[in-house]
């Protein structure tokens, strides 16, 4: 049986900012995938559309991620 392990430190890349588990989720499927629509999110994560979208919003309006076409993305500015 292969044990799991994890580390607690934040992943790089994760801004410390964010607080709730599903916004950490939603974010770090973002930076890992380069961007996914809220239906790729939603299938991927198993998360309730209203949900998702809850998050998208609130990602969105802190400056985390934004909007190209029907994908989000996270911005440059937190990449850099």
């Amino acid at each position: 049986m292969m044990e799991l392990t994890h580390d607690t430190a934040h992943p790089t890349g994760l801004p410390s900012e964010l607080d709730s588990a599903q916004a950490k989720l939603v974010y770090f499927y973002l930076e890992t995938t380069d961007g996914a629509t809220a239906t790729d999110l939603q299938e991927s994560l198993q998360l309730p559309k209203l949900a998702i979208l809850s998050v998208l919003n609130s990602l969105s309006s802190q400056g985390f991620i934004e909007q190209i076409d029907a994908e989000y993305v996270p911005t440059d500015s937190i990449r850099a």
